[in-house]
């Protein structure tokens, strides 16, 4: 079955961008060339986006060979499909990386033992509820990369299909 998203590269150093590239294009199984523009945001540093289509799980693929990169700013979404829920992947170098399963209109769902342990921790004392209820959120992650998301309104996306 088939899904499709979106990976936006928010900021990368230039010498990182075609490392990017080949890491994509081994998860995709295609040439992958990405059309960079500057990163206002964080001068010095590009930005690229494009749309993917590819098999359920391709967005976890993605997360994962772009994940240790540091210095490295992105987002990596999945559409739910008929055998599978939506995703979103977001990764900061000081945070690292923040995963959601999303429902059909893009909705953060929140698994019920998620929940029920950050309530524990509260409850024990360990953290403030509304912290926990924020970082199964994933608001520090959307925090820190709103900047980078402004910043490039406007920038081309291109269409990439997996090849199966």
């Amino acid at each position: 079955m088939t899904t499709r998203g979106v990976l936006y590269v928010h900021s990368a150093p230039r010498a990182l961008c075609p490392h990017v590239e080949w890491a994509v294009a081994g998860v995709l199984g295609t040439r992958v060339n990405l059309d960079w523009i500057r990163q206002p945001a964080a001068p010095g540093t590009w930005r690229s986006e494009f749309s993917w289509q590819g098999q359920a799980g391709t967005a976890s693929k993605l997360a994962s060979a772009l994940r240790g990169w540091h210095l490295l700013r992105f987002e990596v979404t999945a559409e739910p499909c008929p055998t599978a829920e939506g995703e979103r992947y977001s990764c900061t170098p000081d945070l690292g990386i923040f995963h959601a399963v999303t429902g059909i209109h893009g909705d953060i769902l929140i698994p019920e033992d998620r929940l029920r342990a950050a309530l524990q921790r509260s409850q024990r004392g360990e953290s403030d509820l509304e912290a926990e209820l924020s970082k199964l959120l994933g608001k520090p992650w959307d925090d820190e990369l709103e900047p980078f998301r402004y910043a490039g309104e406007g920038a081309p996306v291109r269409w990439l299909h997996q090849v199966v």
